[in-house]
């Protein structure tokens, strides 16, 4: 089922036009014109398949052999690459299918993959093929990816990164491993050079025990609030010291109702805003785990975006099955994923630092659900043995120009190993944050100092 498509973009424009009443100006249609896209299926397992969509670079002075490649993976788990983190953060186009000018197309050819199986138009036709672990979703992704440069051999030797967000990154990681050592093999063909890991689940406990901390001195949390933030947080804590995992998932919720109730309803994706009040949704039997998708993936498949993915986005592909929903399958992918969400993957990002594959963390200044301070606290617990050269380093300012003089980020990098402060961002950076995040892509890949 392979469907190259060159200028598509311009159809989907037209049909945007029509079926959702947008004016798309000539410029814009002019310059989708250019893009040139491929999409397509990869059946990972037996009745499970996931859906690619590349974007190839797009650049007025270079051609995109001479970009790199970038997969992008999105969080939830549950929550759609092609997507969200196409029209919503680096792809060519925004939902109102107006052109995205700090769209990452400029820096990189670019691939969404719906993963894990399940997730936006990827799906299952058996209700015991979603994947429980990270484990299975690295194996599924080594398919796709053996695959994918099978059928496009021009990129084989172009450097290959992947991008991440969220729980995103916890995949990422897993599967960046898995491909180091598929390289290593000889059995896949490409130039892995790196991962980048943005505002990701890396170590869950880390950001919860650092929620009381980061809400008090962002005076969000009096210090009744930060006793029961702490108290329930310890909770956590305990349970997942016992190896109770699933138990720590449904405390790790209910944490996240202490602070509601106490900072009237901060936004875990940004402290400056607020959350909406959830809407009652029965999915699953546990309502756990109805609360937790409702905060961390549905608000990612919002109504526009759906209607957009629905209506032109698969008319355009041509290739989504009938019974194929987008985001429809969403819900079982999350809940079949529960007892993975508190487990840490500290231990893989220490293996490939040790195996020398380049890691970035980048994270929003202004996310709670993994702040900061607690991704800092995980770093610091790394076994890599050259974390205290890294932590000596003096992070230096970034700018999102030469011209500007407000600070951007701050940065700092020691031989394989990078991490980002990105200010005034949430959790969503590129979103909050576009010019930075580009450049910081392009610092990423050796495209800029």
């Amino acid at each position: 089922m392979k469907v190259p498509g060159c200028g598509s973009l311009l159809v989907l424009a037209a049909l945007g036009a029509v079926c959702l009443g947008f004016i798309v100006g000539a410029a814009v249609l002019k310059e989708a014109q250019k893009l040139q896209e491929a999409w397509d299926y990869v059946a990972v397992r037996s009745n499970a398949y996931m859906f690619w969509w590349l974007y190839y670079a797009d650049n007025p002075t270079k051609s995109y052999m001479e970009l790199p490649l970038v997969m992008w993976l999105q969080g939830g788990p549950g929550a759609s690459s092609c997507g969200f983190g196409n029209f919503e953060e680096i792809g060519p186009l925004d939902t109102d299918l107006k052109a995205r000018n700090t769209t990452w197309v400029q820096a990189a050819s670019v691939l969404f993959v719906d993963n894990p199986v399940g997730t936006g138009f990827s799906y299952t036709n058996d209700s015991n093929a979603f994947a429980k672990d990270v484990a299975t979703v690295a194996t599924d992704m080594m398919v796709l990816l053996k695959e994918f440069f099978k059928s496009k051999p021009e990129f084989q030797n172009i450097p290959f990164y992947i991008f991440s967000e969220s729980y995103g990154g916890k995949m990422a990681a897993a599967i960046s491993l898995e491909i180091h050592k598929a390289v290593q093999a000889g059995s896949i063909k490409c130039n892995f050079a790196g991962v980048a890991l943005g505002d990701s689940w890396i170590s869950p406990i880390d950001s919860v025990l650092t929620w009381g901390p980061y809400l008090y001195s962002t005076s969000l949390l009096d210090d009744e609030g930060y006793v029961e933030v702490m108290t329930a947080a310890k909770q956590v804590l305990d349970a997942m010291s016992r190896g109770k995992y699933k138990e720590a998932t449904e405390l790790w919720s209910k944490t996240e109702d202490v602070i509601e109730q106490n900072t009237d309803g901060v936004s875990f994706y940004n402290i400056l805003t607020k959350d909406s009040p959830m809407a009652k949704d029965l999915q699953f039997g546990n309502p756990v785990l109805v609360k937790l998708y409702q905060r961390h993936v549905k608000p990612l498949q919002r109504g526009d975006l759906g209607k957009l993915m629905n209506g032109p986005i698969r008319q355009q592909l041509k290739i989504i099955p009938d019974t194929v929903l987008w985001g429809g399958q969403a819900p079982e992918v999350f809940a079949n994923m529960e007892e993975d969400f508190m487990k840490p993957v500290i231990d893989i990002v220490d293996q490939l630092l040790t195996a020398g594959v380049n890691v970035t963390v980048y994270n929003g200044q202004l996310d709670l659900i993994v702040d900061t301070v607690g991704q800092e606290a995980w770093v610091k617990r790394m076994k890599w043995p050259q974390l205290e050269q890294f932590i000596k380093q003096k992070w230096k300012a970034l700018y999102v120009s030469p011209f500007s003089t407000d600070t951007a980020a701050f940065y700092k990098a020691h031989e394989n190993f990078a991490f980002y402060w990105i200010l005034k961002a949430g959790h969503m950076v590129p979103s909050d944050q576009g010019d930075m995040a580009l450049k910081m892509l392009r610092m990423v890949t050796n495209q800029e100092l």
